[in-house]
């Protein structure tokens, strides 16, 4: 790797420490070849969520549209001069990521400048491309070009994308609703989020996770543990919200503590010795 790829490569990785500790110590569970690439992906998400969740005052919607330009000139060109979509690029080109996946992400990230309310087939749409299909982009990684391997483990890392986001929703009730004016969960009036609102939410997670954990135990040696420690990681805290009431969940973020994240990596760690995974 010469030395421009190895610093928008490092580019990615600091984005993706910066802002999302969970992920970048699953990251460091992966084989080594694995890392830079989940990084780079982990870095293009990221800023274009940014885009629409930070940049207020500028024109978000022509920000959206240039990055989105800019993402498949570079794609097509096979360089850019962004570190961030020089090292996704990368990524698109050796693991084959398909262009559809990208598009799919990039209209959710859209739907967040103008929607704040969702019914089902718009939830379903936005958890598809703002989470699944990032799971399936690093799939596309981890199979390594064993299209048979891929495909049979498609469901499974679309279930634990939504688990993630869902879980994401949850946490987040309060700077979205309150200060983004978003509500993701169709039929849920969070001016009145009940128990039991919270239960039914909670069920449809409980089956995300349930059927992620099949996949997981089936990818391959160098990617299984860092997905692990992920899924760990967001189990705990779903445990904490399920804990928790909804009177509570709309009033503060529950999160996870960094003494707990050291824990939960030793048990994934104990899991893999044991052959839980």
């Amino acid at each position: 790797m010469n030395l421009f790829d190895e610093t928008c490569f490092e580019c990615s990785k600091v984005i993706t420490k910066k802002y999302s500790t969970s992920f970048s110590t699953g990251i460091r569970a992966f084989n080594k070849r694995f890392r830079y690439p989940v990084y780079a992906i982990y870095g293009f998400v990221r800023y274009a969520d940014e885009i629409v969740d930070t940049f207020y005052g500028h024109n978000q919607r022509e920000l959206i549209d240039d990055f989105q330009a800019e993402t498949f000139k570079a794609i097509d060109r096979g360089i850019s001069t962004n570190p961030v979509l020089q090292a996704f690029q990368q990524v698109v080109n050796q693991y084959g990521v398909e262009k559809d996946l990208i598009e799919a992400f990039l209209l959710s990230m859209r739907m967040d400048l103008d929607k704040t309310a969702y019914n089902d087939d718009g939830y379903k749409t936005y958890i598809y491309g703002s989470a699944e299909v990032v799971g399936l982009m690093c799939l596309r990684i981890f199979c390594e070009n064993d299209s048979a391997l891929y495909d049979r483990l498609v469901p499974s890392a679309r279930s634990l994308g939504s688990a993630f986001q869902k879980i994401n929703f949850l946490r987040d009730i309060k700077s979205d609703y309150e200060d983004r004016g978003r509500t993701y969960f169709p039929e849920v009036d969070f001016s009145n989020f009940t128990e039991e609102d919270k239960k039914l939410i909670e069920k449809d997670i409980k089956q995300d996770f349930d059927d992620a954990l099949i996949g997981i135990k089936q990818l391959p040696a160098g990617s299984r543990l860092g997905v692990y420690v992920a899924y760990i990681y967001y189990l705990q805290l779903f445990k904490k919200i399920s804990a928790t009431s909804a009177h509570t969940i709309i009033e503060k973020r529950i999160r996870v503590s960094d003494t707990q994240k050291i824990g939960l990596y030793c048990k994934a760690l104990l899991h893999r010795k044991l052959n839980f995974i």
